[in-house]
């Protein structure tokens, strides 16, 4: 509590943590205390902390203590006042259907909806004219909003921006994309605010960096701003072990048909678990073949970026009732799921690093207090060297995040594009804009000049 004014925590957010047996945790206050200070945030939490719930905590109370008037009327929320950026199209669903029990629990006046490719037409246009109060979304769609004139109105006045999985994001070229979609969004709204939430990295200050505003002609290039810091230490464990199975390993390829029986009777011994594997066509085939020796019918299901929405939402669905006791996928469902039933996770094929491997593993026992549990199972010998060198860094506590990258000029020259279908812009101003992004904060007059002009010419290739 803030001695110099009201509790961190509303009443009523009090009653309601207290109705389900809990407690607000250290980090949550602290994410509160914060936010009340307008400063922008890292959050770095081990699986099951109660990460996203930190996120929201204070838009949830800021949004509360607001309440929705009379259009027109002063005071009256317009406009969106949350932005949750998620890496994947999935976690923003799950996201949604997670903030359902404390809206409805606390009784708040709020309007949740997404906004990813699986979203229709109308109802983008929707949003446009009637936006929600807090928007879950994508880097890609916000990079859409920003090339049209609409979509900015809608996103000028936005007070916060939740960034999930933040460390998934800042290390490829979405979020290059990204970077630039905040220093834009950070001219529609001086007051904004960033949150990040995270998995344990290597280095937590490139992060810090990437959720502010930076100048780009400090005297010194390594000096930068950096966003507080909040950290939960803890956690359990986890339980990793690597397939011990009677049949003979190939030398070669990544199908893991060998080991096809041996998945399906861990999948009949454990009440839900995730088959991870690193490829569309390898979750097609093995889930194939698993249903080939399902002799039990045990509902076994597949998910992958490919599939129809409708299908993956069945999918997703069924999942968090607690209907399917397997799902083979890839990469669509190895970030910041919470399904709390699953126990297992099976990661089929060499894991690729420590960093991906303790991402995936966190998917199951999703509880701070409980190990999760994972089975390695290696396709061919040579996995099997791989497989052993990344439980070994598991075990040790190791990260391989990538450092933070610079910005590509290809990502900036569709900036550029989308901020010219928004409407004409001053070259010095946009500038000066691109290179408050982390990533581009020593981007020199002369790249921007020649990515302007490849822009707007198509470049030496299109000259006559």
């Amino acid at each position: 509590m803030d001695a110099a004014g009201p509790p961190l925590l509303p009443p009523e957010f009090q009653r309601w943590f207290e109705s389900r047996g809990w407690q607000a945790r250290a980090h949550q206050l602290d994410l509160l205390e914060v936010a009340r200070n307008r400063r922008s945030a890292l959050l770095i939490a081990p699986t099951g902390a109660g990460k996203t719930l930190a996120g929201f905590l204070p838009s949830l109370t800021d949004l509360a203590a607001t309440p929705r008037a009379k259009p027109g009327a002063a005071g009256s929320r317009r406009g969106v006042h949350t932005l949750y950026i998620s890496p994947l199209k999935a976690l923003a669903v799950d996201i949604a259907r997670n903030l359902e029990a404390p809206v409805e629990g606390i009784g708040l006046d709020i309007r949740i909806e997404t906004r990813t490719g699986d979203t229709p037409s109308h109802k983008r246009q929707r949003q446009k004219k009637i936006p929600p109060d807090i928007l879950l979304t994508t880097p890609e769609q916000i990079a859409l909003l920003l090339s049209d004139a609409q979509g900015r109105e809608m996103l000028t006045g936005v007070k916060t921006v939740i960034l999930d999985e933040l460390h998934a994001l800042v290390t490829s070229k979405r979020g290059d994309l990204l970077a630039l979609g905040l220093a834009a969004l950070r001219r529609l709204s001086p007051q904004l605010r960033t949150i990040g939430l995270s998995a344990t990295v290597a280095e937590p200050d490139d992060l810090r960096a990437y959720l502010v505003e930076q100048t780009g002609d400090e005297p010194d290039r390594e000096a930068r701003n950096l966003a507080d810091l909040v950290t939960v230490s803890g956690g359990a464990a986890p339980d990793i072990t690597i397939l011990d199975t009677d049949e003979r390993l190939p030398w070669s390829g990544h199908s893991a048909r060998h080991a096809v029986p041996d998945i399906y009777e861990i999948i009949r011994k454990h009440r839900t678990s995730l088959v991870f594997v690193n490829t569309r066509s390898q979750a097609e085939a093995l889930f194939q073949a698993l249903w080939h020796v399902n002799d039990e019918n045990l509902p076994i299901a597949l998910h992958h970026g490919s599939l129809d929405v409708g299908q993956r939402r069945k999918v997703e669905a069924a999942m968090a009732a607690g209907a399917l006791r397997a799902i083979v996928c890839t990469s669509s469902l190895d970030l910041g799921i919470d399904w709390g039933d699953v126990d297992l996770v099976v990661n089929v094929g060499a894991p690729k690093g420590a960093s991906r491997l303790a991402q995936r593993i966190g998917r199951s026992n999703h509880r701070m207090d409980e190990p999760s549990r994972a089975i390695l199972v290696p396709a061919n010998r040579f996995e099997v060297m791989e497989c052993q060198a990344a439980l070994a860094a598991s075990r040790a506590g190791e990260q391989d995040t990538p450092p933070l990258r610079t910005g590509a000029l290809d990502v900036l020259a569709q900036h550029i594009l989308g901020v010219a279908c928004a409407g004409p812009f001053l070259p010095d101003a946009l500038f000066d804009e691109i290179r408050t992004a982390e990533p581009y904060r020593h981007l020199t007059r002369r790249d921007f000049d020649r990515t302007v002009a490849f822009v707007a010419t198509g470049g030496y290739a299109l000259r006559t």
